[in-house]
């Protein structure tokens, strides 16, 4: 889990500094008193803030620089969107854009592979200023499935489609492909979106599993070996991408994307896809003067699973997400790749 608490004081701090940066003359306290004493002024806009991460698990040290450059490049592409007058969402999807567009992350391109050798991904994303949310799991043939997911979220803020019908904010497999590319996003088919990295780790994968089921093997063995694997291979040991904002209104958004385990049995949908587990996002409201921002990244077992009430400042976070995010347990959160920019 990338929990934003830990963070709240850096983004506060960034904005401090960039204030305190800014020059100060008996001119500009007199200008700034003046307008601090107007009525008609209109609010003041806030600082915008992206945090990325490149997912959690065990990153290969030869890959440090990639992971790096690309948590930079998914910051930019954000900060340059909210520098254009984008809102939250919007900026958010364009980070997740790019984490999707690496080989080295898990998702979109150069996913894991599950048992049949193929790529499904999972993605959501939330708005906090509308609360809506959109999301697509166990898809096949689309390279950024984060853009399906804000589609999704986008068509649902239209309202109700003819006769009444409710529109899909979580769609998965097949229909969340055919309305992907009935709405104009490309398809890709999933042989082009596997990467050498991702093929070479399937065929180690599945060499040792088929080695794992001949051999006669106690139950601790087998864990032990299982637990072996996901940490040397360096694709299947890396989990969710995701990525924060806020805005320049102060709006929050939050989006993740993730292909899954390796070797996973096809149709599992993971954490990433599922309400409240992948992402949250909440701008403040009267009940609550606190904008909250969420990004997972972890075993998604561990996450789907009900375990105990989670305690947050936000009610309605607290009302539908009952789970405790075990951000503590290292196994399964391994170590993150950040990048953080105020905007």
């Amino acid at each position: 889990m990338l929990g934003l608490s830990s963070y709240a004081g850096v983004m506060e701090s960034l904005m401090n500094r960039a204030e305190e940066q800014q020059p100060s003359s008996p001119l500009t306290n007199s200008r700034s008193k003046k307008q601090e004493s107007s009525k008609n002024q209109k609010p003041r806009l806030v600082g915008g803030f992206v945090l990325v991460h490149a997912g959690a698990g065990y990153h290969s040290e030869s890959k440090a620089k990639e992971y790096k450059h690309v948590c930079k490049r998914a910051c930019q592409r954000a900060v340059d969107r909210l520098k254009a007058g984008a809102l939250a969402v919007e900026a958010v999807a364009a980070a997740l854009v790019e984490l999707e567009d690496s080989p080295f992350t898990n998702a979109g391109m150069g996913s894991n592979l599950n048992l049949s050798g193929e790529i499904e991904c999972d993605a959501s994303i939330m708005d906090g200023k509308s609360l809506h949310y959109g999301a697509v799991g166990a898809i096949s043939g689309i390279k950024n499935p984060v853009l399906v997911a804000n589609r999704l979220l986008s068509e649902a803020q239209k309202g109700k489609l003819s006769a009444g019908r409710i529109p899909p904010c979580f769609l998965v497999g097949r229909g969340a492909h055919d309305w992907a590319v009935s709405h104009g996003i490309p398809p890709c088919p999933s042989e082009k979106m596997a990467t050498k990295f991702s093929l070479s780790a399937y065929k180690r994968n599945k060499r040792k599993m088929e080695l794992a089921e001949k051999m006669d093997t106690g139950h601790n063995q087998t864990k032990r070996r299982r637990q072996s694997n996901e940490n040397e291979n360096g694709s299947g040991g890396l989990d969710t991408v995701g990525a924060v904002v806020v805005d320049l209104e102060g709006n929050v958004a939050a989006a993740v994307s993730s292909g899954g385990l390796a070797m996973k049995h096809p149709g599992r949908v993971g954490q990433a896809a599922h309400y409240g587990c992948g992402c949250w996002a909440e701008n403040a409201y009267n009940m609550n003067p606190y904008s909250t921002a969420v990004s997972t990244s972890a075993s998604d077992t561990h996450f789907t699973t009900p375990t105990l009430q989670l305690f947050h400042p936000s009610p309605r976070l607290r009302h539908f997400v009952p789970w405790l995010w075990r951000a503590s347990d290292s196994h399964h959160a391994g170590t993150g790749m950040l990048c953080c920019h105020a905007v």
